[in-house]
């Protein structure tokens, strides 16, 4: 008792007569600052609605119950001194949020289409200010449903009901169509008719545009492609350029209807493998954003389309094909000198899994991300902060977001 009490008192002293110091950490072979954090620092965390990973905890709650639990979370958010919560308010073709292009999602109440009883989003969004919490809405544009029991069960007014033609299935999902142009129309009207009714901070869009690649099978858009690919004589540069419009014609609409409306992308942590291009990342990922997903994230970063960027790198230090320090020094390199803020995506959900065995990783990976000057993190998820058995969330308050 007397050795477990002295060992308190140790930490609790260096760590607070530290306070204010930089501090040299040697981890991984790596030398940086253990730095206090900078004012401004964003501090952000994704909250998945999609298959009620994150909220609603289950869809057969009352609407008070959810209430409360977003109340919760905010609640835990504050008390961790972090300052954004990224909202997933379409996870699957729907709305967490009164709308007239998309049908209330089943993860709401168990059946797609039916009011909850009150308005999410317009509910989590006054909340959230009044704790002084920015809310950015997150936006997954393609997905339509995770399997075949979900894509029989959806709402008469789905927009894929209405317009089976833009709909196809790889894997067991089903998305739409990047290179249809209606689908497009549709999702900007999606995502402005947000931007038009509620008092968000931010559009949010993760990093699902076309999916991840399912090894030895073709993503099915060959008939989209004969009609409207004309002027590209390869395919994936046509895949590209219709997210490239995407992301264009958001940034521009968004910008026209509200210049205090931030417009941020949480891409893939990798763009692209330097041996497939000179300006990738000292890399070996199997997939990229570039080359799988389509995105070309350092065009939309160089035409100033963004606000904010928020690359998921979801890895170690040292983690061979994609090595956490090479691709954070990469993001800097690139986002130098160019409007975007930079933060970094951070893996919580991977502490004490797979080679993240050390529970000082996280942390670490925050202080060397201080080191290089970026201005801030987000975690995922939420959940994995709150029940991780390595006790991220004291973690997070105590060491590295003790100011606010």
């Amino acid at each position: 008792m007397k050795k477990t009490f002295l060992l308190l008192f140790m930490y609790i002293f260096f760590t607070f007569t530290s306070f204010g110091q930089e501090a040299e950490i040697n981890y991984g072979g790596l030398n940086f600052y253990k730095k206090n954090s900078e004012k401004n620092e964003f501090r952000g965390v994704w909250v998945a609605t999609v298959a009620n990973l994150n909220w609603p905890k289950k869809t057969d709650i009352s609407p008070r119950e959810q209430r409360g639990d977003f109340k919760e979370i905010l609640k835990e958010i504050k008390i961790m001194n972090m300052n954004a919560v990224i909202m997933q308010i379409r996870p699957s073709g729907d709305a967490i949020y009164s709308s007239k292009k998309a049908p209330w999602s089943r993860y709401l109440t168990g059946t797609q289409g039916k009011y909850p009883g009150y308005d999410p989003l317009k509910f989590m969004v006054e909340e959230s200010h009044k704790m002084g919490i920015e809310f950015h809405a997150w936006f997954n544009p393609y997905r339509v449903a995770l399997n075949d029991e979900e894509f029989k069960s959806l709402s008469p007014d789905n927009f894929a009901v209405k317009n089976p033609e833009t709909v196809v299935k790889y894997g067991k999902r089903y998305y739409f169509d990047p290179g249809i142009p209606k689908v497009r129309e549709h999702l900007i009207e999606v995502v402005l008719e947000v931007v038009d009714n509620y008092d968000i901070d931010a559009i949010h869009i993760d990093d699902y545009f076309y999916p991840y690649t399912i090894e030895g099978v073709d993503f099915p858009d060959e008939e989209s492609y004969k009609a409207y690919g004309g002027d590209f004589s390869k395919i994936e540069e046509w895949r590209r350029e219709n997210v490239n419009k995407l992301i264009e014609e958001l940034h521009t609409e968004i910008v026209k209807r509200d210049k205090n409306v931030k417009f941020g992308i949480s891409p893939f942590g990798v763009w692209r493998n330097n041996k497939d291009d000179t300006r990738g990342s000292d890399t070996a990922a199997f997939q990229t954003s570039y080359d799988n997903l389509y995105a070309d994230v350092l065009k939309w970063i160089d035409m100033g389309w963004i606000d904010y960027v928020i690359p998921q790198v979801y890895w170690n230090f040292g983690f061979a094909p994609a090595p956490y320090e090479k691709l954070v020094d990469w993001w800097v390199k690139e986002t130098s000198g160019k409007k975007v803020k930079l933060y970094i995506g951070q893996g919580a959900y991977k502490v004490g899994k797979e080679n993240w065995e050390n529970p000082d990783e996280l942390i670490n990976q925050i202080y060397y991300n201080r080191s290089l000057g970026i201005e801030g993190s987000a975690f995922f998820d939420i959940k994995s902060i709150l029940e991780s058995p390595y006790n991220i969330k004291n973690r997070l308050k105590i060491d590295v977001f003790r100011e606010n």
